[in-house]
């Protein structure tokens, strides 16, 4: 093997994202003894806060789900109360106050060309009725009416054409079986 394979081949470490590149270099090597044991002292150090802090997180979690347990707070509350400060973001953003405002403008549109569509249709049907060949079909059922029902005075009431027809039925009514029972 030539020296350009053998730099290919070097085993060093590889830098980690934002680590000096230099100081990797040869770090170990310009370390003293009792510089590394301060080192090791430090990282063990550290470590043991690591834990400690994991061990505080646990407990305080723990905690927390207790004091919402005895709240009666669960999963499907906090659930819904974080969908309701998410829609209570969303309305408070600029874009849905515009498109509301636009949604509310075109509403009022279409209202006013509904109204305004319902009014000439009205405006129609009762140019329609007073028209004279309304007029005339109008009297002609008039007069058809007259000479199927005879000379009843045409409308009358709803309670009129009721009483008619339960006087009309109940004399035309045969007896139920019951009183023809009852009689033998």
């Amino acid at each position: 093997m030539d020296r350009s394979e053998q730099g290919l081949l070097r085993t060093d470490p590889v830098p980690e994202e934002g680590e000096d590149v230099a100081a990797t270099i040869g770090a170990t090597e310009t370390l003293s003894e009792e510089e590394r044991e301060e080192l090791r002292r430090e990282l063990a150090k550290v470590e043991e806060e690591i834990q400690t802090l994991s061990q505080v997180l646990a407990a305080k979690e723990k905690h927390l789900a207790e004091i919402k347990r005895k709240l009666g707070i669960n999963s499907l509350q906090e659930l819904k109360q974080n969908i309701a400060k998410g829609w209570q973001d969303v309305t408070a953003t600029s874009a849905y106050k515009k498109t509301s405002e636009t949604l509310s403008q075109a509403g009022q549109k279409a209202s006013a060309a509904f109204s305004s569509v319902g009014s000439v249709i009205t405006k129609k049907l009762e140019d329609v009725k007073n028209s004279p060949t309304f007029k005339s079909f109008e009297e002609k059922v008039e007069n058809l009416k007259s000479k199927v029902g005879g000379n009843k005075p045409a409308g009358g009431d709803f309670g009129e054409v009721l009483n008619s027809t339960a006087s009309a039925s109940a004399t035309t009514t045969e007896p139920l079986p019951e009183q023809t029972q009852e009689g033998l």
